[in-house]
């Protein structure tokens, strides 16, 4: 489901055709206008992690095709700002709820992350759905007044949505003993 970033050509050209699809560009925080740009940036990216300023997987589907990317960007205090974009052809297929649970299992549990933020313009709606339907998912307008008003300084462009170690865990915590309930009451 997620791997390393990497700079293979197949891989990044597969990539890179997704991303530019016109209902995935607009959205994209990295954007590239040109295969060897996207090689560049994704360059860059793997360096800045080498560093400890960001973290970036590739999304995989289950036969290991590469999808999308998802990213946490400007890592300070052990939080971040989430970056997800998957293909057009993979919307609506559930890879963007897996994905995003792997993610946070790696960096909560591994990486030592406390907390993610996601801004989500106002008028992506397909993302702002997604956010919400994650049930350890706060919309953070209120609660994070200064980080909200410091991404719409210009003007009321993004909401603010936080993930939580503590409320993540306590999901997946839930999720788990509904799963044994379930066993137990089909033996």
């Amino acid at each position: 489901m997620l791997k390393k970033r990497e700079l293979i050509g197949q891989e990044s050209q597969i990539l890179f055709d997704l991303m530019v699809h016109p209902e995935v560009f607009p959205f994209v925080r990295h954007k590239a206008y040109s295969h060897d740009e996207f090689l560049f940036l994704t360059k860059q990216i793997i360096e800045a992690e080498e560093h400890g300023k960001l973290i970036s997987r590739t999304i995989t589907d289950e036969w290991e095709n590469p999808i999308g990317t998802i990213n946490l960007y400007d890592i300070e205090d052990n939080a971040g700002f989430l970056g997800t974009w998957i293909g057009k052809p993979y919307h609506g297929k559930g890879y963007n709820q897996l994905a995003k649970e792997a993610f946070f299992n790696e960096v909560f549990y591994e990486l030592g992350i406390e907390t993610i933020f996601m801004r989500i313009r106002k008028e992506n709606i397909r993302s702002r759905k997604a956010a919400e339907k994650l049930p350890y998912t706060i919309k953070a307008n209120e609660t994070r007044k200064s980080v909200f008003e410091q991404l719409n300084s210009t003007g009321y462009i993004y909401d603010l949505y936080e993930i939580s170690k503590d409320l993540f865990s306590l999901h997946m915590m839930r999720n788990s003993s509904i799963k044994e309930d379930t066993q137990a009451l089909e033996a």
